[in-house]
């Protein structure tokens, strides 16, 4: 068993080509014995994004604070505190925070990501 506070976990900059002002936390992974999915705590600071992508696996995305854009092939949607969304396998998707205040999201991902 894992028990920790999200705030106190461990964030690092996202450093993917095509990233501004982002950090990403792993809050469960299978380092902590998670076997199928892991837990990914994102910042995006004001006028921060992640790159534009895409992949064979799903996001499924919950907000935890601030607001901000979900690009999905094309399509712009807001998201704001308590959204939850589902980014499908091959969607090219972008996280933008065009907003003021920094935008907290959970992204829960295969750890079998093909």
């Amino acid at each position: 068993m894992k028990l920790v506070n999200y705030r106190e976990v461990k964030s690092e900059p996202v450093t993917e080509e095509g990233a501004k002002g982002t950090t990403i936390a792993w809050a469960l992974s299978e380092k902590d014995g998670a076997p199928n999915f892991s837990m990914r705590i994102f910042k995006v600071q004001p006028g921060g994004y992640t790159p534009l992508h895409s992949h064979s696996w799903e996001h499924e995305i919950f907000v935890i604070a601030g607001e901000g854009i979900l690009s999905d092939e094309g399509e712009e949607y807001r998201l704001r505190a308590g959204d939850i969304a589902l980014v499908s396998p091959q969607e090219e998707h972008q996280f933008r925070n065009d907003g003021n205040q920094i935008w907290e999201f959970i992204c829960l991902v295969p750890n079998e990501r093909r």
